[in-house]
Protein backbone atom coordinates (compact mmCIF):
# COMPACT_ATOMS: atom_id res chain seq x y z
CA UNK A 1 0.00 0.00 0.00
CA UNK A 2 1.35 3.18 -1.01
CA UNK A 3 1.35 5.83 1.74
CA UNK A 4 0.22 9.50 0.33
CA UNK A 5 1.42 12.48 2.08
CA UNK A 6 -1.50 14.87 2.07
CA UNK A 7 -0.91 17.75 4.32
CA UNK A 8 -4.09 18.49 6.38
CA UNK A 9 -5.48 21.85 5.45
CA UNK A 10 -5.66 24.01 8.32
CA UNK A 11 -8.39 24.48 10.36
CA UNK A 12 -9.72 28.17 9.69
CA UNK A 13 -11.87 30.15 12.35
CA UNK A 14 -13.70 33.09 12.71
CA UNK A 15 -13.75 34.61 15.89
CA UNK A 16 -17.05 36.24 16.40
CA UNK A 17 -16.69 37.68 20.26
CA UNK A 18 -14.07 37.58 22.81
CA UNK A 19 -15.34 37.67 26.70
CA UNK A 20 -12.60 40.01 27.73
CA UNK A 21 -13.62 40.51 31.30
CA UNK A 22 -13.63 36.73 32.27
CA UNK A 23 -9.65 36.92 32.69
CA UNK A 24 -9.73 40.33 34.53
CA UNK A 25 -12.43 38.40 36.80
CA UNK A 26 -11.50 34.65 37.10
CA UNK A 27 -8.98 32.36 37.12
CA UNK A 28 -9.38 29.99 34.36
CA UNK A 29 -8.70 26.53 35.24
CA UNK A 30 -9.82 24.28 32.03
CA UNK A 31 -11.15 25.02 28.92
CA UNK A 32 -13.64 23.33 26.58
CA UNK A 33 -14.84 23.67 23.06
CA UNK A 34 -19.20 23.30 22.54
CA UNK A 35 -21.22 23.55 19.83
CA UNK A 36 -23.96 25.49 20.54
CA UNK A 37 -27.95 25.42 19.18
CA UNK A 38 -28.90 28.09 17.64
CA UNK A 39 -31.78 29.70 15.26
CA UNK A 40 -31.37 30.92 11.65
CA UNK A 41 -31.71 34.19 12.37
CA UNK A 42 -29.16 33.91 15.23
CA UNK A 43 -26.69 32.57 12.85
CA UNK A 44 -27.02 35.27 10.66
CA UNK A 45 -26.31 37.86 13.55
CA UNK A 46 -23.23 36.42 14.58
CA UNK A 47 -21.87 36.29 11.30
CA UNK A 48 -22.43 39.95 11.35
CA UNK A 49 -20.79 40.04 14.74
CA UNK A 50 -23.79 41.43 16.75
CA UNK A 51 -23.33 39.38 20.16
CA UNK A 52 -22.00 40.09 23.61
CA UNK A 53 -21.13 38.10 25.99
CA UNK A 54 -20.24 39.98 29.12
CA UNK A 55 -22.55 38.56 31.47
CA UNK A 56 -23.25 35.21 30.45
CA UNK A 57 -22.50 32.29 32.03
CA UNK A 58 -23.47 28.26 31.56
CA UNK A 59 -25.56 25.95 33.98
CA UNK A 60 -26.59 22.63 34.33
CA UNK A 61 -30.35 21.90 33.53
CA UNK A 62 -31.84 18.37 33.60
CA UNK A 63 -28.45 17.10 32.57
CA UNK A 64 -28.42 18.86 29.78
CA UNK A 65 -26.20 22.12 29.51
CA UNK A 66 -27.38 25.85 29.09
CA UNK A 67 -26.16 28.74 27.82
CA UNK A 68 -27.82 32.00 29.75
CA UNK A 69 -27.68 36.08 29.35
CA UNK A 70 -25.46 35.93 25.81
CA UNK A 71 -27.22 38.45 23.85
CA UNK A 72 -27.12 38.00 20.05
CA UNK A 73 -29.20 40.97 18.85
CA UNK A 74 -32.25 40.04 16.67
CA UNK A 75 -31.29 40.17 12.81
CA UNK A 76 -32.02 43.35 10.93
CA UNK A 77 -33.74 41.51 7.85
CA UNK A 78 -35.16 38.88 10.10
CA UNK A 79 -39.08 39.99 10.68
CA UNK A 80 -41.18 37.19 12.19
CA UNK A 81 -38.46 34.77 12.84
CA UNK A 82 -36.43 36.73 15.15
CA UNK A 83 -35.47 35.35 18.29
CA UNK A 84 -35.58 36.66 21.92
CA UNK A 85 -31.97 37.87 22.17
CA UNK A 86 -31.39 36.77 25.64
CA UNK A 87 -32.64 33.17 25.75
CA UNK A 88 -31.24 30.05 27.47
CA UNK A 89 -29.27 28.24 24.46
CA UNK A 90 -28.23 24.22 24.53
CA UNK A 91 -24.53 23.71 24.69
CA UNK A 92 -23.82 20.84 22.80
CA UNK A 93 -20.60 18.12 24.48
CA UNK A 94 -20.29 14.48 24.59
CA UNK A 95 -21.70 12.65 27.65
CA UNK A 96 -18.12 11.96 28.85
CA UNK A 97 -17.00 15.82 28.95
CA UNK A 98 -20.12 16.47 30.19
CA UNK A 99 -19.82 14.12 33.01
CA UNK A 100 -16.52 15.66 33.69
CA UNK A 101 -17.13 19.20 33.37
CA UNK A 102 -20.54 18.26 36.29
CA UNK A 103 -17.98 16.82 38.68
CA UNK A 104 -15.41 20.36 38.79
CA UNK A 105 -18.32 22.24 39.01
CA UNK A 106 -19.68 20.49 41.93
CA UNK A 107 -16.58 21.65 43.95
CA UNK A 108 -16.84 25.16 45.84
CA UNK A 109 -16.43 28.39 44.57
CA UNK A 110 -15.87 27.29 40.54
CA UNK A 111 -18.22 28.33 37.23
CA UNK A 112 -18.83 27.79 33.82
CA UNK A 113 -17.86 30.65 31.79
CA UNK A 114 -17.67 31.37 28.07
CA UNK A 115 -14.52 32.81 26.96
CA UNK A 116 -14.58 32.92 23.19
CA UNK A 117 -17.57 32.64 20.53
CA UNK A 118 -16.49 31.50 16.98
CA UNK A 119 -16.87 29.42 13.81
CA UNK A 120 -15.00 26.33 12.92
CA UNK A 121 -15.89 24.98 9.70
CA UNK A 122 -18.71 26.85 9.64
CA UNK A 123 -20.12 25.59 13.11
CA UNK A 124 -20.63 27.92 15.77
CA UNK A 125 -18.75 27.15 18.95
CA UNK A 126 -18.20 28.53 22.07
CA UNK A 127 -14.59 27.92 24.40
CA UNK A 128 -16.11 27.67 27.97
CA UNK A 129 -13.98 28.22 30.91
CA UNK A 130 -14.06 26.29 34.35
CA UNK A 131 -13.56 29.27 36.13
CA UNK A 132 -12.88 30.66 40.15
CA UNK A 133 -13.20 33.70 40.78
CA UNK A 134 -10.77 36.48 41.64
CA UNK A 135 -10.64 38.70 45.00
CA UNK A 136 -10.25 41.83 44.64
CA UNK A 137 -6.58 41.72 46.07
CA UNK A 138 -5.55 39.00 43.35
CA UNK A 139 -6.95 41.65 40.53
CA UNK A 140 -4.44 44.51 42.08
CA UNK A 141 -1.67 41.30 42.11
CA UNK A 142 -2.24 40.98 38.36
CA UNK A 143 -2.02 44.38 37.41
CA UNK A 144 1.59 44.88 39.70
CA UNK A 145 2.81 42.28 37.91
CA UNK A 146 1.90 43.47 34.50
CA UNK A 147 3.36 46.85 35.27
CA UNK A 148 6.45 45.38 36.48
CA UNK A 149 7.15 43.57 33.38
CA UNK A 150 6.20 46.41 30.94
CA UNK A 151 8.39 48.50 33.26
CA UNK A 152 11.68 45.66 32.84
CA UNK A 153 10.64 45.45 28.87
CA UNK A 154 11.47 48.89 28.16
CA UNK A 155 14.47 48.82 30.44
CA UNK A 156 15.68 46.03 28.16
CA UNK A 157 14.93 48.54 25.30
CA UNK A 158 17.04 50.93 26.37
Amino acid sequence: MKETNKKEAPVVTELVATNRKAHHDFFIEETYEAGIALLGTEVKSLRDKRVDLKDSFARFEKGALFLYNSHISPYSHGNLQNHDPLRKRRLLLNQREIGRIFGKLQLKGFTLIPLRLYFKKGWAKVELGIAKGKKQYDKREVLAKKSAERDIARGMKR
